[in-house]
């Protein structure tokens, strides 16, 4: 079986296809193959991708599932003991893949691993999607090392330290295969945005450790699929957030969520209603009454992830409200940790 393999997801992403992809098959370690896994695209990426990328192994799919439900079809075609799960808009400089399957190498324990995300636009900044390793509050609001909600820092090598943290980014996520199908995978409904931290939480929750490892640096372009604050991206956070807090979280955590929660979530939507963007307004409310319909089906998945979690399971989960820190000013995961 081949040490690595990675696998690209793409839906209609033809430009960054030409763009990226010279970088990824470049820096590919000898025996490391490059897969592209076509999610029902529209576009002419998979002649493009025949045509242009004879190296790369194309795989094809019916229609769009998106990234959860893409990457796990996906994944039951490809052998490899490491999964290397990268954006199509990912740049991948030579040498960034052997520091993180040296870290899996070395450490059984550890499932999953990220390197540090720069922003392609500026490289002196880093990238909001997961930055050098994300975290999460106790209400469920995920954070990163160099990323507060919307507050981006510059790079200054001050998060550059190999570490535990909660969740890596699905951007460029690499983890083992046997792990991966063990506990089933990202999770079919979630469609997109958050898969990945729900699966770190699962990883975690069955005794495993997830790691940021800043020796490896790559750039990522970020909102290729849906624009920010798009109401599709509204939707599916707020949704597959709560989804992910109710599968996951203990009775007591659960509790203050539900608690404190609601009302959080109402005065986001009321903040969009004051920008006059209706459309997110609503899409509050209707990720709450999916999440509502789904909670039958959630509590069956909750009852599963207790099946394989371990009696003390090492969750790096930040006790405090990263909202209100913010409001009185702690913008840096520096100054939030003191």
């Amino acid at each position: 079986m081949p040490l690595a393999k990675i696998v690209i997801l793409n839906w209609n992403g033809v430009a960054h296809l030409r763009r990226y992809l010279p970088s990824v098959v470049a820096a590919a370690p000898s025996g490391v193959g490059v897969v592209v896994a076509d999610n029902g695209s529209t576009d002419d990426s998979v002649e493009v991708l025949r045509r242009e990328f004879p190296s790369v192994e194309v795989l094809t799919s019916d229609r769009n599932y998106g990234f959860a439900g893409g990457y796990n079809r996906a994944l039951k075609q490809v052998e490899a003991d490491y999964y290397v799960l990268l954006n199509s808009d990912v740049e991948t400089p030579a040498g960034w893949l052997e520091p993180l399957l040296a870290c899996l190498e070395r450490h059984p324990d550890v499932a999953a691993v990220a390197p540090k995300l720069l922003s392609d636009t500026d490289r002196t900044m880093f990238e909001y999607a997961g930055a050098s390793g994300g975290y999460i509050d106790y209400l469920g609001y995920p954070f990163c090392r160099g990323r507060i909600l919307r507050t981006i820092e510059p790079d200054r090598g001050q998060y550059d330290d190999e570490r535990d943290v909660f969740w890596v980014t699905g951007a460029a996520f690499c983890c083992r295969s046997a792990v991966f199908h063990a506990l089933g995978g990202f999770d079919d409904d979630f469609f997109a945005h958050m898969e990945e931290i729900d699966l770190c939480w699962r990883m975690q929750l069955a005794g495993y450790r997830v790691r940021i490892v800043p020796q490896s640096v790559v750039c990522h372009l970020g909102g290729g699929t849906l624009t920010t604050d798009s109401p599709a991206k509204v939707f599916f956070n707020h949704r597959n957030n709560l989804a992910m807090l109710y599968k996951c979280a203990a009775p007591g955590q659960r509790f203050v969520a539900v608690l404190v929660r609601p009302w959080l979530d109402l005065l986001a939507a009321f903040s969009y209603l004051v920008q006059k963007r209706r459309a997110n307004f609503c899409a509050v409310f209707r990720a709450w009454r999916e999440f509502i319909r789904l909670r039958p089906a959630l509590a069956a998945k909750r009852r599963e992830i207790g099946k394989s979690r371990v009696p003390k399971p090492r969750l790096h989960i930040y006790k405090r409200s990263l909202l209100l820190r913010y409001l009185f000013g702690r913008r840096t995961f520096g100054n939030m940790m003191e």
